[in-house]
């Protein structure tokens, strides 16, 4: 056995400053508490680090290419650097902490899984990771998610998980979180695979930990690009956060790297069509655990807008409150025109169609300027197949 430790500000209890905790029902108290202490183990345990890191190696490829984006680079003045997450098995950094989870769900004896998924992603990484372990999956997705990410249920499905299209609400990622919580209250014997940093603790932590893998190999192929495991910047795009937890992870305690977070604008953050959680929304509880919510003054959940079905959710991790709120992370929201702008120019100047929530990342830089001795390393966390009818109907 090896120990665990985190790198995150997250303490006993799951909170980051004041943001986290774990708000939850009764009846998912002793679940929660199974689930944190088999997470801690199983962290620190040497076994399931090796069969994990396998996995990783020859099931998903991993690492993921760190490219230097040499026409994007020139465009902008800068060195551009892209890790290359489109490049995993599945398309995305989704299958990084599925395999996690479900590995630990077999470890703690489960047979079922539950998740949730916006773009679909997570759902197909997680169907994917039940196929390969022989595990009964149930994903939830809004009904409007389902009719804009078609290719993504048919995976799903192909791969033996049941999709389970949610009529509530706006029918996003928000109101498929609450069925399969709903779901899970019900049926507290299933394993709960949430797809990022939200949630109750320890699930914050955990995606985090299974994410960090990103960062972690970035360090060690800027080394051996550049001369330095420390770039100038980490720029990631964040709806929940797992993708951006993962980027970050091993630069948090690094204070001359900067932190970029892009948020999804929608239409602007000053419309009622938006997403940006951190620039217009305020404290409250979401789905266990204390964030950044868009909510009315009576604590009303406001339905978030974007062109991105992964980054329209009204919360946010409470990591990423916190790195935000204490002026660790810079947070950016890039509009609907302003990501597929982005994503046309990194397809037309590197031949890479990114994913629509990658392309908010991308965004960015069209609206900060960087030095030209400067390193940004940008997470492109998946790639645009699933996107190609957006694309194409906006261009």
């Amino acid at each position: 056995m090896s120990s665990f430790h985190s790198l995150l500000p997250v303490d006993a209890e799951g909170y980051y400053g004041h943001f986290g905790g774990a708000y939850i029902p009764e009846i998912l108290h002793s679940n929660i508490e199974n689930l944190r202490e088999a997470f801690y183990r199983y962290a620190g345990d040497e076994e399931f680090n090796r069969e994990l890191d396998l996995l990783l190696r020859d099931y998903v490829g991993r690492p993921s290419p760190l490219y230097r984006a040499n026409r994007l680079s020139e465009h902008y003045g800068t060195n551009i650097y892209l890790k290359r997450e489109d490049l995993n098995h599945t398309g995305a950094h989704k299958i990084n902490n599925a395999l996690g989870s479900v590995l630990l769900a077999k470890r703690m004896g489960k047979t079922r899984v539950i998740a949730e998924t916006g773009a679909g992603q997570h759902g197909v990484a997680t169907a994917t990771a039940c196929a390969l372990m022989d595990m009964e999956c149930t994903v939830f997705m809004g009904a409007t998610d389902v009719a804009r990410q078609k290719p993504n249920v048919d995976r799903m499905r192909m791969l033996g998980a049941k999709v389970e299209a949610v009529q509530s609400g706006n029918r996003t990622l928000k109101d498929a979180t609450n069925e399969a919580i709903r779901y899970w209250c019900c049926n507290p014997d299933s394993f709960y695979v949430i797809g990022s940093t939200v949630g109750p603790h320890p699930y914050p932590e955990m995606v985090a930990h299974f994410q960090s893998v990103i960062s972690k190999e970035m360090r060690s192929q800027l080394l051996s690009q550049t001369g330095s495991e420390l770039p100038d910047c980490v720029i990631a795009c964040i709806g929940g956060g797992s993708n951006a937890a993962g980027a970050f992870y091993h630069f948090i305690n690094e204070p001359s790297v900067r932190l970029i977070a892009a948020e999804a604008a929608g239409l602007g953050i000053d419309t009622e069509m938006t997403a940006a959680t951190m620039k217009v929304g305020s404290e409250g509880i979401i789905h266990g655990s204390r964030t950044m919510v868009m909510q009315t003054e009576d604590g009303q959940i406001i339905e978030p807008y974007s062109i991105s079905a992964g980054l329209d959710y009204p919360g946010v991790g409470p990591l990423h409150s916190y790195l935000a709120t204490s002026g660790r992370s810079e947070v950016v929201a890039i509009t609907d025109r302003q990501a597929l702008d982005a994503a046309m120019r990194l397809t037309r100047t590197e031949g890479i169609i990114p994913a629509l929530e990658s392309a908010h990342a991308l965004g960015v830089l069209d609206i900060m300027k960087f030095a030209p001795d400067q390193n940004i390393v940008l997470n492109l966390s998946g790639r645009g197949d699933k996107d190609l009818d957006t694309y194409l109907k906006n261009q």
